[in-house]
């Protein structure tokens, strides 16, 4: 048992995943920012948290130069009112003051890994393939490669239509109302699909006429919007439910997934990052909910990066013992959490138990509160365990 996370930190990792099984017991963001803290110290230099990563952008500019007012760049760029949560606040706030006396090369760098795919809303695209491409538009040079690209002549704004005719719940929970498989979304995707490509072809002359930095800031709004163009295509499929929302969800997983490489592009030379998001994305297992009466299974964004880069991603997934924040009593003796919580006064740092050495914990909302106990799944391939007796 342990109080420090670079025990669990082997030379090869620079992704270290740190899972939580409920956003909503903060005593997880408050143990996050302690480790984090001891993580600096080995030489991470940038955080990732399951918030959009567009938003996120500014919290960033905030945390490396003190740009934007402290309590708008928390409102608007963590998202779910999360910014206002008093963990997440200290957490930028003692970024900033690190950052403060040292040179850009040895900051501390602040990123989302997410987008804004709810279960209940997406918005439209439009807005981060317009972005998208004035940054091209501006930096054109003599000679385009792709016409559709650079053809000024499609209106996005036109194609896309009211925003609100993509975001309305109507869109998302009902394939027949969804507009992301009408003329007008394709067209859309494929002009998306070409940005990309010019993005990359174009890198060289886009970077040295702007900076490295600012083509990947431009790139996150059209992973963005490309991401969203996909979201809203698999919302129209007139599929079984389940199948349907469990490919929804393995869309996003997907796109958190191209978010964090990217975010390794970018970090590559500086040093690792810590990930923290809920443990159904970041295990290496396949991911498993129930919603509705619905069995969801899907690949999240662990169980992918674990497969795409090997040694280099590392899991330590959350644990919870008492809990008044969402009613959860001491655990029964026979479950994973049992042995845990007799050990753990108040948090603690552990191997992995053996996944079929107990039984998988119940609680009566556990589907209201997002709540997922350890289980096998979880557990398979874990590196460690974080456990919180968030009570004492």
């Amino acid at each position: 048992m342990s109080q420090d996370i670079r025990d669990f930190v082997t030379p090869s990792c620079d992704l270290l995943a740190l899972g939580e099984p409920t956003h909503q017991e903060p005593a997880f963001a408050r143990v996050r920012n302690e480790l984090f803290a001891q993580l600096v110290d080995q030489g991470f230099r940038s955080i990732a948290l399951e918030t959009d990563r567009v938003p996120a952008l500014a919290v960033d500019a905030h945390v490396q130069d003190g740009a934007g007012d402290f309590d708008e760049v928390m409102s608007e760029g963590i998202a779910f009112g999360r910014g206002e949560l008093a963990p997440n606040r200290q957490l930028i706030t003692w970024m900033r003051e690190y950052n403060r006396t040292r040179p850009p090369a040895e900051r501390l760098a602040f990123h989302g890994i997410d987008a804004e795919m709810e279960n209940m809303s997406a918005p439209s695209p439009r807005r981060y393939l317009e972005h998208a491409r004035a940054y091209l538009a501006r930096e054109a040079g003599p000679v385009s490669p792709l016409a559709l690209a650079s053809d000024s002549a499609v209106d996005i704004a036109s194609l896309a239509g009211d925003d609100e005719r993509w975001s309305r719940t109507e869109a998302v929970m009902d394939p027949a109302m969804s507009i992301g498989a009408t003329a007008e979304a394709e067209t859309l995707r494929c002009l998306a699909d070409d940005l990309l490509t010019e993005f990359h072809a174009r890198a060289p002359e886009l970077i040295a006429a702007t900076s490295r930095a600012q083509w990947f800031r431009a790139k996150a709004h059209l992973t963005a919007g490309l991401g969203l163009l996909r979201y809203h295509k698999q919302l129209a499929q007139p599929v079984e439910e389940s199948t349907r929302i469990s490919r929804l969800l393995a869309i996003r997983d997907a796109l958190m997934v191209e978010n964090l490489l990217d975010i390794r592009a970018i970090e590559a030379g500086r040093g690792p990052t810590l990930v923290f998001a809920h443990n159904v994305h970041l295990q290496r297992s396949r991911s498993h909910m129930r919603m509705r009466d619905l069995d969801l299974h899907w690949y999240g964004a662990g169980a992918v990066l674990g497969s795409l880069v090997g040694e280099r991603y590392a899991f330590i997934a959350g644990s919870l013992g008492r809990s008044e924040a969402l009613g959860l009593t001491d655990p029964a003796p026979d479950t994973y959490e049992a042995a845990l919580q007799r050990r753990t006064p108040t948090w603690s740092l552990t191997p992995a138990p053996e996944p079929a050495s107990a039984r998988t914990r119940t609680h009566p909302s556990a589907q209201q509160s997002r709540y997922f106990p350890l289980d096998e799944a979880t557990l398979d391939g874990a590196d460690g365990v974080l456990h919180l007796n968030a009570d004492n």
